[in-house]
């Protein structure tokens, strides 16, 4: 696993910093935010780019900047770097999310272009597409190979992470790169901030008081490969992704379904092909947004599928700490959940007052711990009525 977030510049120090209760929020200087109703965001440190010449750098979006460095940590951490800081698997899949892809290129080309100053370059113009983030990644580290980019909006990185597995169960790969990016542009957030989304206090999921999301930035990738592949090579793996569930809803461009009947449908799902009950699910990383609409809908989903064992299933959104990060959420919420599972520790709720009735008695505390944790689930939901879980599960050999 690797990644790079508002709480640090690469998972562990991340994963520390979220579970000491850090909250990234800070006052947001990458653009201009005058006429916004919020001013605030969870931007990340850039981190340096080792073995990258200062040329290539200046021709980075910021997107590349924060992807290259976290998918050079998950090839790292499993063991497929050279010395050269290169893949050892010059053929590598690539399953890739993001939704704004390098779009900070594409703005500034733009107010160059309107304030008529002439020094707008067509060169910026055209490397703003995701697929050139892809190429910076891909040649950055080394590697080539076939290569996708889902853009179904914040439930890519999880729809990424299960189209790779997709890939490897079919026999199509039996090693991927997988995840998602995110770099924080004006668009987007002015967007947000139009559709009153964007909270001008703390962002408070699942509690009474919540107003509006955080947006932040992040990217966050993971090796998955076939058991046989990471036998051959000798790797130990982290856990096992056991289930994967999608489902899309029809019932607005913006908001759930009421009744949470889709969410609900896609855990089933995502338990099934895990071939476990409801109440085996220890964790729960939660999309939990801090809007009105998602979070009392979410509520009554996991109050559906849990059933009785709402109480003792484990739930927090960690967007409370890094911010929405969008196409990248899916992504980096999932390593959390596997961080989880692994160590035993649970992200804290952050800027909790009154939690929701339906939730409160699920919501994870501070410095909060499971011993017996077998699976966790992530969740996530996007616009258009996209909905995905993953489900991972404790690796016999890890």
């Amino acid at each position: 696993m690797g990644a790079v977030t508002p709480l640090g510049e690469n998972f562990p120090i991340s994963w520390n910093a979220l579970l000491a209760g850090r909250d990234a929020a800070t006052p947001l200087d990458l653009f201009d935010t005058t006429g916004c109703r919020c001013h605030h965001a969870a931007s990340a440190t850039l981190p340096a780019l080792t073995g990258v010449s200062a040329k290539t750098i200046c021709r980075l979006a910021r997107a590349s900047r924060l992807a290259i460095p976290a998918a050079r940590e998950a090839l790292a951490s499993a063991g497929l770097l050279d010395a050269e800081g290169r893949s050892t698997l010059r053929e590598l899949p690539f399953s890739v999310a993001t939704t704004a892809g390098g779009m900070t290129f594409g703005e500034d080309f733009l107010r160059r272009v309107l304030a008529r100053d002439g020094s707008h370059r067509f060169s910026q113009a055209s490397r703003y597409l995701p697929q050139q983030q892809v190429l910076d990644v891909q040649q950055a580290l080394g590697f080539a190979g076939h290569s996708v980019i889902i853009a179904n909006a914040c439930a890519s990185g999880a729809n990424a992470i299960g189209h790779a597995a997709d890939l490897i169960a079919t026999g199509a790969a039996d090693c991927v790169l997988t995840g998602g990016f995110e770099a924080l542009t004006e668009l987007v957030f002015v967007g947000f901030d139009c559709l009153q989304a964007t909270s001008t206090d703390r962002c408070r999921p699942f509690d009474l008081n919540r107003s509006g999301l955080l947006l932040g930035e992040a990217a966050a990738f993971l090796v998955l490969e076939s058991a046989e592949h990471a036998q051959r090579r000798g790797a130990t793996p982290l856990c096992e992704l056991t289930g994967y569930g999608h489902t899309t809803d029809f019932f607005h461009l913006t908001q759930p379904q009421p009744d949470g009947a889709a969410l609900v449908e896609v855990m089933h799902a995502a338990a099934s092909q895990a071939r476990i009950a409801p109440a085996q699910i220890r964790y729960i990383n939660a999309h939990g947004t801090a809007t009105a609409v998602n979070d009392g809908t979410e509520a009554k989903a996991y109050g559906a599928f849990l059933d009785d064992a709402l109480g003792s299933t484990r739930i927090s959104s960690t967007k409370a700490a890094i911010g929405h990060t969008l196409g990248a959420a899916g992504a980096v919420e999932a390593l959390f959940a596997i961080a989880a599972l692994r160590t035993g520790h649970l992200p804290p709720q952050l800027n909790l007052q009154t939690p929701i009735p339906e939730m409160a008695t699920a919501l994870v505390g501070a410095k909060e711990s499971s011993s017996d944790m077998e699976h966790v689930m992530s969740v996530n939901l996007g616009f258009g009525g996209s909905n995905a879980a993953l489900v991972f599960s404790r690796s016999e050999s890890s």
